[in-house]
């Protein structure tokens, strides 16, 4: 009797272990409901659950499986997503180019970095950086300085169109002599290298990380170059300079000589120095300014800049804060002022339209069709139209 008694309370605990393994479902993810009644309890301890182990990997399964195709939903609610994208008006979805945003200065001015001990370590430092001979009769074989002012020309224009750093330009330009003053570099690769020049220039001046994107350069380049080949001639620019890229610029002397001049109540100094910066990049255009130091330039831009507003007889004091001589001084602001007027003679050319344009010629860079119908290297830096 207890046998048989034994075997039906065996028969009816297996029989309820099978309607809670088949009928209810453990409670996991939003399938369970909360009204749903609470599963019975277990059999005893004693007998073992070969299934536990089978539902717990489902309903781990199916928890993953869950999650997975939530985060393919929208988000619903009081959340909201932030898009800091900027889109121009009139721009679509398959534009010619990738826009890069340009915002201002991230900081003020440290009143440290103003101090006379920064003037001295620049005067010092900027002889690491300076080109003293002239390469083209040296070192290039193919490169003439006409090709050199095309590829700089175009490389100001990029700078100018992307709204750049006015240190960027200034900066690849350095790069620029720095190695063709030690490798010797075919024409046909000279934009080339004034392109990994810029996309170096722009990774160090830009703040944050707002760089020229290397994909932009190469638009600009009417995919004359590939993608793979600016990387390579990057790590090659770099290994020629030794990776020293911190160069020392006009620009950097700029503040640190328009704050020891006596210009208070006299001019606007913001505008003095934004005069000064564009005789810079209009100077680096040239290679008879690469063999003046970096200091000298912007003495004579400053001084150039304050005689155009009337202010003249400042180049004394620039003598005496730089310790450059005053003949050499003067040498440079008469190129710079000859420079300036041979611009103004031949700047200006109006069209049947009634626009304005350079007199050299250039036209914005090229749609994204015609970038690839003119995909060709060209055999001669001059056979490129910018």
């Amino acid at each position: 009797m207890r046998s048989k008694n034994r075997t039906e309370c065996e028969r009816a605990s297996k029989r309820s272990y099978i309607r809670i393994s088949t009928r209810e479902k453990p409670a996991c993810g939003p399938h369970s409901q909360a009204g749903a009644p609470s599963p019975l309890p277990p059999p005893s301890p004693c007998r073992p659950r070969p299934a536990d182990h089978m539902f717990a990997g489902r309903c781990a399964r199916h928890d993953a499986t869950l999650h997975t195709r939530a985060l393919d939903k929208p988000l619903r609610g009081d959340m909201e997503l932030l898009c800091a994208e900027r889109v121009s008006p009139g721009s679509s979805g398959s534009s010619s180019r990738p826009e890069v945003e340009r915002p201002g200065p991230a900081a003020a001015r440290d009143p440290v970095l103003m101090r006379r001990r920064v003037l001295d370590n620049l005067l010092r430092t900027e002889e690491r950086y300076a080109v003293t001979a002239n390469y083209f009769n040296t070192v290039q074989t193919e490169v003439t300085p006409h090709m050199r002012r095309v590829v700089a020309e175009w490389m100001l224009e990029v700078c100018e169109d992307q709204g750049s750093q006015e240190e960027v330009f200034p900066l690849a330009i350095s790069y620029f002599d720095r190695f063709l003053s030690i490798c010797t570099v075919g024409k046909s690769q000279l934009q080339l290298l004034g392109t990994a020049c810029l996309l170096l220039a722009s990774k160090l001046r830009e703040p944050g990380s707002r760089g020229l994107p290397a994909e932009l350069l190469v638009f600009y380049t009417a995919n004359s170059i590939t993608l793979t080949d600016l990387c390579s001639w990057e790590l090659f620019v770099l290994s020629k300079l030794k990776w020293d890229v911190a160069g020392v610029t006009a620009h950097d002397f700029l503040p640190l000589l328009l704050s020891r001049l006596p210009l208070r109540g006299r001019c606007n100094t913001e505008m003095v120095q934004r005069h000064a910066q564009t005789f810079i990049a209009l100077a680096a255009r040239d290679y008879e300014f690469t063999l003046y130091s970096a200091s000298t330039l912007a003495s004579c831009s400053i001084a150039a800049a304050l005689r155009g507003l009337g202010l003249d007889g400042h180049l004394q004091r620039l003598h005496e804060l730089t310790g450059i001589d005053l003949e050499c001084l003067q040498t440079c602001l008469e190129q710079i002022e000859e420079m300036v007027q041979r611009l103004i003679e031949e700047r200006v050319i109006t069209d049947p339209n009634g626009q304005n344009r350079e007199a050299t010629g250039w036209t914005p860079p090229p749609t994204q069709d015609k970038a690839h119908n003119n995909a060709a290297t060209p055999t001669d830096v001059r056979d490129v139209h910018f």
